[in-house]
C-alpha cells in the first residue's frame, strides 16, 4: 500500500476530500482554458502518492434550487435549467458567451460542484470533519443572477450563505486566486458577519475589472488586495503577512473558507503573476496555520482558477489536500512514474519530474518597513490604510 508523508499533527478524527467523477463533467468544450481534466490529474496525482490514503474520500449530491436561491435568484436558476434542458445561449443570463459557453446539461454540472462545497461545509460544521476539500469547487465570479468568469453557480458563496443559514455568526474568506473573487464578495458586502480579503493582481490589468482597496463593504469586511502585474513569491507572501493574518485574529470567525485558484503560477497563460508553486505551497501552510489559530481549525478549502493544466494546477491542489491532511509532500518528492505514463496518455504532454519548482520563497516582513516607492508596498499601505483603522488596527507597520 501506498505510504502517505509525514504524521498527522493537531488533526481531527476526519479531513474529508469530496470527489465525483461526475464533476468532470463541468466542461465549457475542448477549447475553454477551464479544461476538467486539471482536476482529473489532480486526483490521479493525489492517488498515486498516496495523499487520498490519508483523508476520507466523500461523494456528493447536486445542490438543491432551495440552496443555490442562497445565492442566487430563482429567475436565474430557471435560465439556467432552460439552458441545460435545450443547450442554447441565453445572454441575459451569461450564458452563451466565450468565457461561459452554453451547453446542455449546465444546470446539472454546476449544481454538483455547489453541492460538493456544500458537503465540505456541512462536514465541517458539524463537526464530522476538521478540515474539507472540493478542488473542482472555487467558482468565485457568478453572480445572483448572471455567470461570469467560466462561473455558472457561486460554489463558495452559496456555502457561505448555508453557513450563516445554520446559525454561523462570523465567516472569514480568503480567496488567493490572482483573479479578485468578485462575486462571494457581492454577496456579501453588505454583511458585517462575512469578512472576505482578496489577494489579486490590480484590476487595472486584469479581469473582472474589480477588487480596488476602497471596495471595503460593510464596517471594512471586504478586503482587496490588489498586486502589480509581475509580483513574485517574494512580494505576494510579504503582502499576505501583511495583511490577512492580523485581519483574521482580530476577526475571530467561527470557520475559514478558502480559494485557492494557482492562476497566480508564472506559467498560467491567462494572468500576469509569478508566483512559483513553492509559493503557492507555502500560502496553503499558512492559511492552515491560520485555520487553527483563528477559527478553530474549521476549515473549507476549495480549487479555484489556474490554466496551466499539467505543469501547475495537478501539483498545487495535491500539495494542498496533502497540507489538509496534515502530511505534507516533500517538495523533492518525484512524481509517480505511473502518473507521468498517464499525463502523456491523457494529454500528450511532457509531465513535471518533482512536486517544487525548486524554489525556497522568503519574505521581509513588514513591520521591518516599507519602501514607499515599491508598488507591491504601495498596494499593502492602501489596503491596511482603507480597512485596517474600520477594524481598530493601526494601519503603520
Amino acid at each position: 500500500m501506498r505510504q502517505p508523508y509525514g504524521n498527522f499533527v493537531g488533526m481531527s478524527d476526519a479531513v474529508r476530500v469530496v470527489w465525483d467523477d461526475a464533476l468532470t463533467s463541468y466542461d465549457f468544450g475542448p477549447s475553454h482554458p477551464l479544461a476538467p481534466v486539471r482536476v482529473e490529474l489532480t486526483m490521479a496525482l493525489a492517488r498515486e502518492l498516496g495523499v487520498l490514503d490519508a483523508v476520507e474520500l466523500v461523494g456528493c449530491l447536486p445542490a438543491t434550487d432551495d440552496e443555490l436561491a442562497l445565492v442566487h435568484e430563482r429567475h436565474y436558476i430557471e435560465t439556467v435549467r432552460r439552458v441545460s434542458e435545450s443547450g442554447r445561449a441565453d445572454l441575459s443570463a451569461g450564458l452563451g458567451t466565450p468565457d461561459n459557453p452554453a451547453f446542455a446539461g449546465v444546470h446539472e454540472a454546476s449544481a454538483l460542484i455547489t453541492g460538493a462545497t456544500l458537503t465540505a461545509a456541512r462536514a465541517v460544521w458539524s463537526g464530522e470533519a476538521e478540515h474539507a476539500i472540493n478542488v473542482a469547487g472555487g467558482l468565485h465570479h457568478a453572480m445572483a443572477a448572471r455567470a461570469s468568469g467560466f462561473c455558472v453557480y457561486n460554489d463558495p458563496a452559496v456555502a457561505i450563505a448555508w453557513l450563516l443559514a445554520e446559525g454561523a455568526s462570523r465567516v472569514a474568506y480568503v480567496d488567493v486566486d490572482v483573479h479578485h473573487g468578485d462575486g462571494v464578495q457581492a454577496a456579501f458586502y453588505h454583511d458585517p458577519r462575512v469578512l472576505t480579503i482578496s489577494l489579486h493582481e490590480s484590476p487595472r490589468t486584469l479581469f473582472p475589472g474589480t477588487g480596488f482597496p476602497d471596495e471595503t463593504g460593510a464596517d471594512g469586511t471586504s478586503v482587496n488586495v490588489a498586486l502589480p502585474a509581475g509580483c513574485g513569491d517574494q512580494g505576494w507572501l510579504r503582502a499576505f503577512h501583511a495583511v490577512v493574518p492580523p485581519l483574521l485574529r482580530e476577526f475571530d470567525a467561527e470557520i475559514l473558507v478558502s480559494q485557492h485558484g494557482c492562476d497566480s503560477h508564472a506559467l498560467d497563460p491567462l494572468a500576469n503573476l509569478m508566483l512559483s508553486l513553492d509559493g503557492q505551497r507555502t500560502a496553503y501552510q499558512e492559511l492552515h496555520k491560520l485555520a487553527h489559530e483563528t477559527a478553530g481549525g474549521r476549515w473549507v478549502a476549495t480549487g479555484g482558477g489556474g490554466y496551466e493544466l499539467v505543469q501547475v494546477v495537478p501539483r498545487a491542489w495535491t500539495h494542498l489536500i496533502a497540507e489538509a491532511a496534515g502530511v505534507p509532500v516533500p517538495p523533492e518528492t518525484r512524481t509517480p512514474e505511473d502518473w507521468r505514463a498517464y499525463v502523456r496518455r491523457r494529454t500528450g504532454e511532457v509531465p513535471p519530474l518533482t512536486m517544487t519548482d525548486g524554489r525556497n520563497p522568503e519574505y521581509r516582513d513588514i513591520s521591518q518597513g516599507f519602501d514607499p516607492a515599491d508598488p507591491i508596498d504601495r498596494a499593502i499601505m492602501a489596503t491596511r490604510n482603507a480597512v485596517f483603522p474600520l477594524h481598530g488596527l493601526d494601519p503603520m507597520p
